[in-house]
Order: C-alpha cells, then structure tokens, then sequence
C-alpha cells in the first residue's frame, strides 16, 4: 500500500492503539504529540491522511486543521478528527473548519481503520 498517514495525538495509549492497527494494515504512520509545532510535522511529513486530536498541548486540533485548509499545498489533504468530544457543537465546528471526517472516542479498531481506508480510497 505505501500510504502515509500522520498521527497527531498527545494520549499514548491512543498512540499506540492507532499505529498498530494501522502498521498491521501496510500504512507507514509517523506521530506528534503536541499542538504547537504540528504544522511542521504536517509540512516535514507530507501525509496521505492526517489524524487529528482535537484536545492538544499548544493548540487545539480545530486551529491546526484550519491552518492545513488554509495552506495550498495541503489543503486538500484528508483530515479524520479523533476526539473525546462528541457533543454535536464539536462535530459542527470540526465540519465547519473542513474535517474531512469525525471520530469519537473511544473508537473500535475496525472503525478506524475503515475511516482511513475511505479517506484515502485504499
């Protein structure tokens, strides 16, 4: 497959949970785990797919996935939001900002992994 997905996720636990599932699939994930340089981490790595926590250390997932939008070169890049919040205002804002999809946690493992799948068209 080859698919790179970059994983922006401060929980280790989620971490690890997520890599497995993925790496055991064929992708090639590389993690961040804070808000403040992670744009860096999106521009270094060049992702097929981003995951994105919305609750982070330095700044919030919702701002970075507006920085992402906001950047030709990425915009268009798929952006799957896995979060802890799953009131609908955070769904809404997380649409508005351009998510390409919503995720709450906890999550099952099949459900991630076809998310990623559907994003990327694998």
């Amino acid at each position: 497959m080859g698919k790179k997905v970059l994983l922006i996720e401060d929980e280790p636990n989620i971490i690890e949970a997520v890599s497995f599932i993925l790496s055991r699939d064929g992708w090639e994930v590389k993690t961040h785990s804070n808000g403040h340089d992670a744009m860096e981490a999106v521009r270094l790595r060049t992702p097929d797919l981003i995951i994105l926590d919305v609750m982070l250390p330095g700044k919030s997932g919702f701002d970075i996935l507006a920085e992402i939008r906001g950047d030709a070169e990425l915009a268009a890049t798929p952006v799957l939001m896995l979060t802890a919040r799953g009131q609908m205002k955070d769904r809404e804002m997380a649409e508005k900002a351009g998510a390409s999809q919503y995720m709450t946690k906890p999550f099952s493992n099949a459900d991630v992994l076809a998310a990623v799948r559907d994003l990327v068209g694998a």
